[in-house]
């Protein structure tokens, strides 16, 4: 499964960015074809994202279609059906029930690695449990703007601290990577790095970004340290020598829950 702590949104509608969002540093690009996209233009963005899809690096990128219950939703679905080249990742806006991600799978198959659910709405994140299970599924992505939107609040973190707990708790039953909503205050820098250092501390493994610049401070606060990985190490080889039973370590407990955490660290490291 591939594994990203970010990845920028580049409008589909803008072929001329896709290279240069490329090498911005993200871990993934997402090509999107849904809300940065005008509806008189949505026909001539999927051709130009299809095109494009030929010279990417598919293994960091990834395509945003729109709903599937629009028009141009189910035409984006088939159009990476029938193409030559397909993305590593397909996001899928709006999805509210998990026989969404079935259609999805049973039309995509095997063209592309993954699909990743945003949840958005009340109604999806009541069936986030079972939308975060479906087949195909590797990620999932918190929709903040149109969640926020719904609720009357601003998209702020207090705000929607109930939500994204819930969300953090479908993904973890799932066992699938949880995505955190961009920031969308640009000139806000702190406000960033204190969001994604928030998201990180509540579950999530990733957040998307809408500019380059905020490419680096996500992947400093979501990405493990040089100290937090030293001392996954250092507690994993003292766990071992112990035969795999609960010691005391640094003045820590070490026990079978704890050293699941240290062990994702080296993971994601």
């Amino acid at each position: 499964m591939i594994t990203f702590t970010n990845f920028l949104f580049v409008p589909a509608n803008r072929p001329e960015r896709y290279v240069k969002a490329a090498s911005s540093g993200a871990d993934l690009i997402c090509i999107d074809l849904e809300d940065s996209v005008p509806a008189d233009q949505k026909d001539a963005a999927r051709q130009s994202v299809l095109t494009a899809l030929a010279s990417l690096d598919r293994e960091k990128t990834a395509v945003r279609i729109n709903g599937l219950n629009t028009a141009d939703g189910l035409a984006d679905l088939l159009a990476l059906r029938n193409a030559d080249h397909s993305p590593s990742l397909v996001l899928i806006p709006m999805v509210e029930n998990a026989s969404e991600m079935q259609i999805a799978h049973n039309i995509l198959g095997d063209k592309v690695d993954g699909l990743i659910p945003l949840i958005e709405t009340v109604k999806g994140l009541r069936s986030g449990d079972s939308i975060a299970a479906s087949k195909g599924v590797t990620a999932m992505m918190f929709g903040g703007g149109d969640f926020s939107a719904e609720l009357g609040t601003k998209l702020e973190w207090e705000p929607l601290l109930a939500a994204r707990g819930a969300f953090i708790m479908c993904c973890a039953s799932a066992q699938i990577m949880a995505i955190d909503v961009p920031y969308i205050d640009m000139s806000n820098e702190d406000g960033l790095a204190e969001e994604c250092t928030r998201a990180k501390a509540m579950g999530f493994h990733a957040k998307a970004a809408i500019h380059p610049k905020q490419i680096a401070a996500i992947q400093t606060a979501m990405r493990p340290s040089e100290a937090d990985i030293t001392e996954a190490r250092e507690a994993i080889a003292a766990y071992d020598q112990a035969g795999g039973k609960a010691i005391s370590h640094n003045g820590r407990m070490l026990e079978a829950p704890v050293m699941e955490r240290y062990r994702r660290i080296i993971k994601s490291a």
